[in-house]
């Protein structure tokens, strides 16, 4: 049996304290209310994912840098390449909401997008 773990559920507005181990039977899950819980908890044993948000650099735009994020979770365990790309790049202005920034950032088949409109220098 592996080492329990901790984890605070973040699949709903409950906060569940759950408690997850691995076993013969597969990955256990207790103290969850609802069923979001359970995946959620087997999920964040065996591989954790996570929204990245950051900034990115803009060359040309009104301000120096856009808002940007993962537009979807990505491995914990990329996060430090994703991270590295995002600061490896500086976008051209205008940049707009919704704006593919990095295609398929660090391998992972997420894209990096923006979130704010970063228009031109007027």
């Amino acid at each position: 049996m592996s080492k329990k773990r901790e984890i605070t559920c973040i699949a709903c507005p409950l906060g569940c304290r759950l408690s997850v181990w691995a076993d013969g039977n597969g990955v256990q899950v207790e103290n969850h209310i609802c069923k979001r819980g359970v995946a959620y908890g087997e999920q964040e044993f065996t591989n954790p994912m996570r929204m990245v948000t950051s900034l990115v650099l803009v060359n040309g735009g009104k301000r120096p840098v856009c808002a940007v994020k993962t537009r979807s979770v990505v491995q914990k365990a990329k996060i430090p390449e994703v991270l590295l790309a995002i600061g490896s790049v500086t976008a051209q202005a205008p940049v707009w909401i919704g704006q593919i920034v990095i295609g398929n950032i660090a391998d992972t088949g997420v894209d990096l997008i923006a979130t704010a409109d970063c228009g031109g220098v007027e």
